[in-house]
């Protein structure tokens, strides 16, 4: 490690694995790295950041955000519907540049960026975003970026199924995501990859907030499935499945996909599958309380009311089951700089903070294939938040970030 030396002291850091609270907290960095972590010497004439009474912790990571819908002419609730056939791609990336830096300073510093199917030409326009942050041009968290989801025909992720448009008047490619049969998917998949996309997203099942689509049917066949997921780990790019029903999950499991989002629906036999097959679970939770559907239609009203309930039933199951459970939080459905309130669900749903903070943090990095943050430890990217208090026994002071540094650059401070 080669760099400027800076010297951060606060009244406490926590261990994540152990969930233990240490004091008092002394980190010292070294360019983009933690040097040393409670050292009994700190070098001398080095600058030191005095953070007072905060509690030291390692940067959160979101696994399902939606950066480039949202944001500043939206500041709760569902995106505009419109914004997908108002916004041009340029458009979309500066509201997605927002967006990001909204995301970091609420202490995220990773983020899995599963992108929704809309219209740009073919443009991976979160790859683009995650290659601008990369080299500096704009201030957001580290993003794995999925270009665009995959869906067929009037699936939950279809745009004209979120809007109701009528044929013809926003035609989707397969470049854009919308895919049928095996050798669409394959070619879907393929044109993910050759553009930069880190991970693969598709649609398994139906939606919440789309119209048309029933929540828990499967929405692609096995073979689908198969394709898709033979294709991406022949990459080695993993695949997520959105994925709200019972026989949607079994099918995206048995066909190998890394990881579920949302779970809603998923039986006990299927929670054990999980466990067994080693699935990783992302349940964006705090949908059920953070979601405003005041001006939802009606029928999609009725849906939530009716999957919800049954979501936060599965997630204490799926807690208690032992299944690897990562933070995400769907934003914008839950806005963009709230996304601490899914530490909130998680804890509620029957997690201990310690827990909750795993799974924002190692269990996140493990699901992205990284072990270079997440920790405090030395060696470690200097990706490290500070907030009040005592996460390890308040999960809420996590929505209350006073310090976020990234790569070793301090991006917020009291």
């Amino acid at each position: 490690m080669t760099g400027q030396v800076v010297v951060l002291r606060a009244a406490a850091w926590v261990d994540v694995d152990t969930g233990r609270r240490h004091t008092p907290a002394v980190i010292v960095v070294e360019g983009n790295r933690i040097a040393a972590v409670d050292p009994v010497e700190v070098p001398a004439g080095a600058p030191v950041i005095e953070l007072g009474s905060l509690t030291l912790l390692p940067g959160l990571m979101d696994m399902e955000v939606n950066l480039l819908i949202g944001g500043p002419d939206n500041p709760s609730g569902l995106p505009n519907p419109m914004h997908g056939v108002q916004d041009d791609p340029v458009y979309r990336t500066l509201r997605a540049s927002v967006n990001a830096r909204t995301t970091l300073l609420a202490g995220f510093t990773t983020v899995r960026n599963l992108g929704l199917m809309v219209k740009t030409g073919g443009y991976l326009l979160d790859v683009d975003l995650h290659r601008a942050i990369e080299q500096g041009w704009l201030d957001g968290p580290r993003i794995v970026a999925a270009g665009h989801a995959i869906t067929p025909t009037g699936g939950h992720l279809d745009p004209t199924m979120f809007q109701r448009l009528a044929p013809h008047i926003m035609p989707i490619t397969v470049e854009e995501g919308r895919a049928n049969g095996v050798p669409q998917v394959r070619e879907c998949v393929r044109y993910q990859i050759k553009y930069g996309a880190e991970v693969i997203k598709v649609s398994a099942s139906g939606g919440v907030m789309s119209h048309g689509t029933v929540a828990g049917a499967q929405q692609y066949s096995d073979e689908e499935l198969a394709a898709i997921v033979d294709e991406a780990h022949r990459a080695g790019v993993p695949v997520a499945a959105h994925a709200h029903g019972d026989a949607g999950i079994r099918a995206c499991i048995r066909a190998g996909v890394d990881c579920i989002e949302h779970g809603s629906l998923a039986e006990g036999d299927t929670i054990a599958l999980m466990v067994e097959r080693g699935t990783f679970l992302v349940p964006t939770s705090y949908l059920s309380e953070g979601l405003d559907l005041s001006k939802a239609a009606p029928a999609l009203q009725r849906k939530a009311a009716e999957v919800f309930p049954r979501a936060r039933e599965t997630l204490r199951k799926a807690i208690a089951a032992g299944v690897k459970i990562a933070c995400g939080t769907d934003a914008p459905a839950v806005p963009h700089g709230h996304n601490a309130k899914e530490l909130w669900a998680l804890v509620d749903r029957g997690m201990t903070p310690a827990q909750a903070l795993r799974a924002a943090t190692v269990t996140s990095a493990d699901l992205i294939g990284v072990d270079d943050r997440g920790r405090l430890l030395p060696g470690l990217l200097a990706d490290i938040i500070a907030v009040p208090g005592d996460p390890t026994v308040d999960i809420t002071t996590i929505e209350d970030v006073r310090f976020v540094m990234k790569d070793g650059r301090v991006h917020k401070q009291p």
